[in-house]
């Protein structure tokens, strides 16, 4: 049997004989793509060349993609385990061309590929193509039905709709009619009871598209329409793990040696036996390929949170957790002890698992921790919904809602421990208070994006930024954009100093200005690599010469602080080890902050010393050696560090100081010295393994030790300014415990007294034994008492008040036996409180209540003793 790894060799070897580049994957998390969090098709990383934003580095190229899709056609992440051939992580096998072959020579070679060299059985396939549309005036794609008619009979050539054979990049940008391979995987007995024909694009399991090629020849405009592209180009994506199991004679990727390796270790570890029964083998699936997406995503630098693309990896992950805590009776972490097993296997093809090894293990344990906790919660709380809704038997939407929304617990586990217990749970409000959660995100979040206006033809914006913070521009294209009812206004210059927000660097702001305008520029924003300046209005004349000036106060301030980020990398890996990887970075004019992998607490000693590695190199004043449109090879041979989870191009800018060596597209200081100071101002975890610090330089480094200094000075006068401050403070310390010491004791021996005086004067009102404080005392004593005096002998009502701050408190606390027969301390406290214009409760042995009238203090007292008459 042909194994994966030779599957996926094969294909790339195949397109590089066709003088395909091949080119690695893109990291499966995107930077740098308002539009996406995830890659989720193998074009993803040549959206610039087609966007004609940059020219493409090669005509033709080849990959293998790691994807990841929680929704869209066939993609709810819900579904995926429940039939054999949908995933969220998943391998793109991918051919393009830009601009050069086009129809003929994709057919032709998807064909070869597929029925030369893979072998598959030319009469299991099946093709599609676009019928048209005649709402668009779109006529049918009859060039692709002319290329395929030469090489399969015309009964297996199939008209598609525009639903599945139009592809588009997203409501606006390139797209084109494409063309679906479908291969028919069924035994020869059902071929021959059903013609596979009547099964493409059904949603059989055994008869799966495997490979799309789009057509790339149209622009769709923000108003709808569509427009014919200059050049025409070639997309195509084959899923790899459906094309394994056509290979391997499998009849679900399940079975492939993609993920048997895997799911053999999972019935290892459960003791389950997988294919037997239905919810065991769903199970197994699930976790099998939930634990790719997750490790996959660490390694590239996303580690699970509660927002945004973490929100997804977290949610994918608590639905693998919860399947085997379900299903395979998993009680502690079990998906960390998968990923040896998931390294062996994709390792070779993708290093950065193995690389990433101990972090992904490390970020899966502390996370299933978590969740196992959350489960156990979450199941108390849904057996106190069940026991308040004993009667119907039925747990209410809003319920399973809150259970879902707020404490983390899934639905269908609610639903399977309600069916358990013989209750329902009402779905249709569950779903739509899920709807309106849904529609208030995507209010939240809605963006109307104008198409681009071409001013000028002009090619990639040209960034001359490192040198200059000052040129001039002509505006090439603009638009305008709404967001949450907000217009903006995006200029894009033929060239331009301003730095463009990428790489954790902030983006420039300044102004654009001429003898006619001048025009602010609030911010500089990246988009793929586009670079796109917001400005608070529309120039009067777009045709102009402007001059573009950088705030400079302000880059200097963001060159400080990325400069000394690279220089506390530096330190941390001299200081902690070289474990240590950037992890994400934040560059700010304020401030700066920094991940990076480590295992445990910095101590403050650590830090200390990191502190003054990184303040020596400031001193030393180290000039800046830059190195631009570097081929990476020889980057990587000064040593220079290269990031997980960031793609780089084949030639890079390597940033140097001393022994800091990064690849790095960001703007810095001339030499170390002109950062001034540099100093830590927190230290913490962010998740497991992945430390965070923050930390200023230069003028609010100055500022903070400015703010310290005040603070201590501050403090030395409430101790007569005395030259030894920390002694003086523990002096007083020293002293303040021996008082409160004195004051507890007082306390104790107050309430003692008191005690014994209220046995001396109980009364007998309506047969209770009733303690009446005849003063008012501290809250404290009060409390104490009430807690003291409600054991000293049974049928005891206690009832007292104290005065704070001018406000009144009463206390009432009752014996066990009273509470036994039914007297509510909580109750009598709020009706007598309402004489004092207060409220209050408590519990039903011991309750308080605070007012607004100390006048009306007695008054209140009264009314309680009058209550326990009734």
């Amino acid at each position: 049997m042909v194994s994966a790894q030779e599957i996926r060799q094969t294909f790339l070897t195949f397109f590089e004989n066709k003088q395909h580049a091949i080119v690695p994957s893109a990291p499966m998390v995107v930077k740098n793509d308002p539009t996406l969090m995830f890659t989720n098709a193998g074009m993803n990383q040549f959206k610039d060349w087609f966007l004609c934003n940059t020219l493409p580095a090669h005509l033709r190229v080849a990959d293998t993609q790691k994807c990841l899709r929680v929704s869209g056609k066939h993609n709810d992440l819900e579904e995926v385990g429940h039939d054999t051939y949908h995933h969220t992580m998943f391998e793109m096998l991918g051919n393009w061309s830009f601009g050069d072959y086009f129809k003929e020579e994709a057919i032709a070679w998807a064909w070869e590929l597929l029925t030369e060299v893979f072998k598959i059985d030319k009469s299991r396939l099946y093709v599609t193509f676009f019928e048209g549309d005649a709402a668009e005036n779109l006529a049918a794609d009859e060039e692709a039905w002319r290329c395929w008619k030469q090489w399969i009979p015309a009964g297996r050539i199939l008209r598609g709709s525009r639903k599945d054979n139009f592809w588009e990049m997203g409501d606006v940008g390139p797209c084109g009619p494409c063309s679906e391979i479908h291969v028919d995987l069924r035994s020869g007995e059902e071929r021959q009871t059903i013609d596979g024909a009547a099964l493409v694009n059904k949603g059989h399991p055994l008869v799966v598209e495997i490979w799309n090629l789009v057509f790339i020849q149209y622009n769709r405009k923000a108003n709808g329409s569509l427009e014919l592209l200059p050049k025409k180009h070639v997309d195509t994506g084959m899923g790899f793990e459906r094309l394994c199991m056509a290979l391997q004679g499998k009849q679900s990727n399940y079975d492939t040696d993609v993920f048997q390796p895997i799911i053999k270790k999972i019935a290892g570890l459960s003791g389950k036996t997988y294919g037997v029964h239905q919810d065991v083998t769903v199970a197994m699936r699930v976790i099998a390929d939930h634990l790719r997406a997750c490790s996959f995503s660490i390694a590239d630098g996303q580690l699970p949170s509660n927002a945004k693309a973490g929100y997804v990896i977290r949610r994918i992950l608590r639905r693998a957790v919860r399947y085997g805590y379900t299903f395979l009776g998993f009680t502690e972490p079990f998906i960390c002890r998968l990923v040896p097993t998931l390294v062996d296997e994709m390792g070779a093809a993708y290093p950065e698992l193995k690389t990433q090894q101990a972090l992904i293990e490390q970020v899966l344990h502390e996370e299933e921790t978590a969740f196992l906790r959350t489960l156990e919660t979450g199941i108390r709380l849904l057996d106190s919904v069940m026991e308040k809704n004993a009667g119907s038997k039925i747990i209410s939407g809003k319920d399973a809602f809150q259970l879902y929304d707020t404490f983390g617990f899934p639905v269908d586990l609610t639903e399977l421990m309600a069916r358990e217990k013989g209750f329902d749970v009402n779905m249709p409000e569950f779903e739509e208070e899920l709807a309106q959660q849904k529609q208030r995100s995507r209010h939240a979040a809605i963006t109307e994006e104008g198409d681009w206006i071409e001013v000028q033809p002009a090619a990639q914006t040209a960034f001359v930024g490192y040198d200059t913070t000052a040129a001039t521009v002509k505006i090439v294209r603009y638009r305008l954009v709404k967001t949450k009812g907000k217009e903006q206004v995006q200029l894009v210059f033929d060239r331009t100093p301003f730095y463009g927000e990428s790489g954790g660097q902030s983006g420039d702001a300044g102004t654009i200005g001429n003898e006619e305008e001048c025009i602010k520029i609030l911010d500089t924003k990246k988009e793929h690599q586009l670079i796109i300046h917001i400005a608070e209005k529309l120039p009067g004349n777009l045709s102009a010469t402007f001059t573009a000036q950088v705030d400079e106060k302000r880059r200097q301030a963001i060159a400080c602080n990325h400069t000394a980020t690279h220089l506390l990398h530096y330190a941390l890996r001299k200081v902690l080890g070289t474990h240590v990887e950037q992890k994400g970075s934040l560059v700010h004019p304020d401030y700066l902050r920094f991940d990076f992998s480590h295992f445990q607490k910095v101590t403050d000693e650590e830090i200390r010393k990191v502190e003054h590695l990184v303040n020596e190199q400031i001193r030393a004043n180290i000039l800046r050696e830059e190195h631009r449109e570097l081929p990476i090879e020889e980057a990587r041979a000064l040593g220079a560090m290269a990031l997980f989870g960031e793609k780089y191009d084949a030639k890079v800018r390597v940033v140097r100081y001393g022994g800091s060596i990064e690849l790095c597209g960001g703007t810095h200081v001339h030499a170390t010295g002109d950062i001034g100071f540099f100093r830590i101002i927190n230290e913490s975890a962010i998740a497991a393994g992945v430390r965070r610090i923050e930390a200023v330089s230069a003028a609010k480094a100055e500022a903070l030790i400015d703010q310290l200094q005040d603070m201590i000075r501050n403090v030395g006068t409430f101790f007569n300014n005395s030259p030894n401050l920390v002694d003086a403070i523990r002096k007083t310390i020293a002293d303040n415990a021996d008082l409160t010491k004195q004051v507890q004791d007082f306390v104790a021996e107050r309430v003692t007294r008191l005690k014994e005086q209220l046995q001396k004067r109980l009364q007998t009102i309506n047969g209770f034994n009733v303690a009446v404080l005849p003063m008012t005392v501290t809250p404290e004593i009060l409390k104490n008492l009430a807690f003291q005096i409600r054991a000293m002998q049974p049928n005891l009502v206690f009832i007292g008040g104290a005065v704070q701050n001018d406000k009144p408190l009463l206390t009432v606390s009752l014996s066990d036996d009273l509470v036994e027969k039914g007297l509510n301390a909580s109750n009598i406290v709020k009706e007598a409180a309402k004489e004092m214009d207060g409220s209050g409760g408590g519990q039903k042995f011991l309750a308080t209540a605070g007012g607004k009238k100390a006048e009306n203090l007695q008054a209140a007292i009264d009314k309680a003793i009058h209550l326990l008459s009734q």
